[in-house]
C-alpha cells in the first residue's frame, strides 16, 4: 500500500506540485429521434359470409409530406405457401398523421393466414411530387393480431 502511494507522491512533485485532470470528452447531444413510417396490423376479424378484414394503423412520423403510400403485401397460409398478393393503399399522409385503413380480403377467412410480409413499396409520392425512401429505409412494422406482419 505504501509502494502505490510514493509514486503518487513522486508523480505530484514531477508535474510541478499538480496533477493534471483527465481531459473529459464533450457530452454528445442527444440524436433527434429518427423519421419513422410506422405500419400497425392493428385487427383481424372475420366478417359473415367468412371473409378478413384487416385493420392497420399507418402512422408518418418524419417531416416528409407523403400524397401516396401503396405496399405490395403477400399473403401466407398456414402451411407457409403465398396465397395471395395485393397492393394496399394508404393514401396521403402528411407530417405526424396517424390514419387508420381497413381492408377486406374477399374469399378469405383470416384463419386462413398466418403471416403477412411487405414484399415491396408499390408507391411513396411525396407532395412535391417526388418520391421518398422513407416508405422502405423508415418502414418499422408490428401486429397485434393473431397473424405474423412484417418485412
Amino acid at each position: 500500500m505504501i509502494r502505490p502511494l510514493l509514486v503518487s507522491i513522486a508523480l505530484l512533485a514531477c508535474s510541478g506540485g499538480t496533477l493534471a485532470a483527465q481531459e473529459q470528452p464533450e457530452a454528445a447531444a442527444p440524436a433527434a429521434p429518427a423519421a419513422t413510417f410506422d405500419l400497425e396490423l392493428n385487427n383481424a376479424a372475420t366478417l359473415d359470409g367468412g371473409t378478413c378484414q384487416l385493420t392497420y394503423v399507418a402512422a408518418n412520423r418524419s417531416e416528409v409530406d407523403l400524397a401516396q403510400v401503396s405496399y405490395q403485401v403477400g399473403f401466407f397460409d398456414a402451411e407457409g405457401v403465398v396465397r395471395q398478393i395485393l397492393v394496399l393503399e394508404f393514401g396521403a399522409l402528411p407530417p405526424g398523421k396517424t390514419r387508420i385503413v381497413p381492408f377486406v380480403l374477399p374469399d378469405r377467412s383470416c384463419e386462413d393466414l398466418s403471416r403477412i410480409v411487405v414484399n415491396d413499396v408499390a408507391a411513396c409520392q411525396t407532395a412535391e411530387g417526388g418520391t421518398a425512401d422513407l416508405c422502405l429505409s423508415g418502414l418499422t412494422t408490428a401486429s397485434r393480431a393473431d397473424i405474423d406482419f412484417g418485412i
